[in-house]
């Protein structure tokens, strides 16, 4: 068998120049990024802290039974009364203010692109297999530049995250921008609307049930990120995981890992919740 041509292509080599340029060039941006996500997860830190937990589970009981039923509104609460018992409330409350301040991020980034390619054909071919490299990197490789720009803590984990959750909220906008019914967007334009209201009054709308269905894709991602978010310093959850791991404690990663699961559940539920609600209001209307 004949060996492989001595041939060396340095992409890697690229990639670490890249990186070095803009760190050297953009420090002041990156610390503006890095102080700004760093207050917003201290701001929605403090704000759970604040609360009693006793409200807490009551608001949770609210929504659950909100957008699904009083007796999925129960369980909720119930399980966060369960993550509370194992003594995570607190890695709780900080797991929560980072999926949300990822979440947020990949809403205000995600979907303005995802119009954006559902309008500009060309622009939507550029993006795909960008995508398609976002989802399909292991989701390690993202901790490197992170750690790069930001150092160890909760902010780098936020980038890895939103790196890694950010494609199915892009793409499901896409998706529901194209598929609204060509016919009641050819009867907007016969009165005289604009491609803003268009967008605005006829194309969101209808897209909503899709586009919440991204979202929900978005934070189930962003959540699955929190163990390997915590190899770089993020706290929460995913540290009680690695904590478990290096200690061999099976008691501890059973207790982080069930709580992981419990927070996944209610945010699955509540957030397809919302699209069904969407749906259902279409549906009246």
């Amino acid at each position: 068998m004949q060996d492989f041509p001595d041939i060396s292509i340095p992409l890697g080599d690229v990639a670490d120049y890249i990186v070095t340029f803009l760190d050297n060039n953009l420090g002041p941006f990156f610390d503006f990024i890095f102080w700004l996500t760093s207050n917003t997860i201290s701001i929605f830190d403090d704000f759970l802290n604040f609360l009693p937990w006793w409200l807490i589970l009551v608001v949770i009981f609210l929504i659950g039974f909100y957008f699904q039923n009083w007796k999925s509104g129960l369980l909720f609460s119930t399980f966060i009364f369960l993550v509370g018992s194992f003594g995570f409330w607190e890695e709780l409350m900080i797991t929560v203010a980072i999926v949300i301040t990822a979440v947020v991020i990949c809403i205000l980034i995600g979907i303005p692109i995802g119009i954006f390619m559902a309008l500009n054909k060309p622009f939507s071919v550029f993006m795909r297999p960008i995508l398609d490299a976002m989802q399909t990197m292991p989701s390690f490789i993202y901790l490197i530049p992170v750690i790069f720009f930001f150092a160890l803590g909760n902010v780098p984990a936020v980038f890895a995250t939103i790196i890694y959750a950010v494609p199915p909220v892009i793409r499901l906008t896409e998706l529901a921008i194209r598929n609204v019914d060509n016919e009641v967007v050819e009867s907007a334009e016969s009165f005289g609307s604009s491609k803003k209201q268009i967008l605005m009054k006829v194309q969101l709308p209808q897209a909503i049930p899709t586009i919440m269905a991204g979202i929900n894709q978005t934070t189930m991602m962003a959540l699955a990120m929190v163990v390997i978010a915590s190899m770089v310093g993020a706290g929460g959850l995913g540290e009680q995981v690695l904590i478990a791991i290096n200690r061999l404690d099976i008691a501890l990663g059973f207790e982080a890992g069930i709580s992981i699961v419990f927070l996944a559940i209610i945010i699955d539920r509540v957030t397809a919740g919302i699209g069904d609600r969407f749906q259902r209001d279409k549906g009246d209307h």
